[in-house]
């Protein structure tokens, strides 16, 4: 879109939400339902608004953008939702986590441990582990990103390298899903599966599979995956 419509989108949006003097809650709901239409603009407009507000930007993310994506996920499962409108409503969360990311104060979001994630070998749908590589780092996680296509050794070599707690994986393709086990079995034959938990996501596999190749997590929706790997993490600190 030209610069100047994006203005002057802007200042009207700016009249509007003035005009309707709105709550903390008002706002963040409102930036749910801008990722969740995919309206970027709007998206992009709330996150400066959530700052000029003095909202917590990590409150925003979570319960503005990452809420508004749980919506989402939960429409695409149902099918009342396509893969083209799941990118309009990813673009308009990176849109406002872009706006908002700089302005989390390291302090208020401690370090939370490191996770080495990635689509598996074969596959290259990777919406779903974009989106939370975006949450994890908003979560205060060191995410190493690996991208799609990832052969199986790969994820434990960058486990072993980066002292990596968890290893992540996604797929939407059944033909595919097997990786998983794959590198799960890297991880004993290597002699750290016991230092290394794992989580896995997407369309072609359950919790049922989850437990059927060992794995320690599944996350049936993504922003599901934070919460998940929380979890794991814990447990880890615990030295469950």
């Amino acid at each position: 879109m030209h610069q100047g419509r994006i203005e002057e989108k802007f200042k009207k949006n700016n009249v509007i939400y003035n005009r309707k003097q709105m709550s903390q809650e008002e706002i963040l709901a409102e930036l749910a339902k801008a990722v969740i239409d995919g309206d970027v603009d709007k998206a992009k407009y709330l996150a400066h608004k959530v700052l000029e507000l003095k909202i917590d930007p990590y409150k925003a993310i979570m319960d503005g953008c990452a809420a508004g994506m749980r919506i989402v996920g939960e429409k695409y499962q149902n099918g009342e939702m396509f893969i083209p409108e799941l990118l309009y409503s990813a673009e308009a969360m990176y849109a406002a986590t872009d706006v908002l990311s700089p302005h989390i104060k390291a302090e208020k979001i401690p370090y939370s441990g490191k996770v080495v994630i990635g689509v598996v070998e074969g596959d290259i749908h990777d919406i779903g582990k974009n989106i939370l590589v975006t949450l994890l780092k908003a979560s205060g996680f060191e995410v190493v990103d690996l991208g799609r296509d990832v052969p199986t050794k790969d994820f434990v070599q960058k486990a072993k390298d980066e002292k990596a707690e968890i290893i992540a994986m996604s797929t939407l393709m059944t033909t595919t899903a097997p990786g998983m086990k794959k590198v799960i079995d890297v991880l004993y034959e290597e002699g750290i599966r016991d230092k290394v938990k794992t989580i896995i996501g997407g369309a072609a596999v359950s919790k049922e599979f989850a437990k059927a190749i060992g794995a320690d997590a599944y996350g049936e929706e993504v922003v599901d995956g934070v919460e998940m790997v929380k979890n794991l993490m814990s447990s880890i600190k615990r030295g469950g």
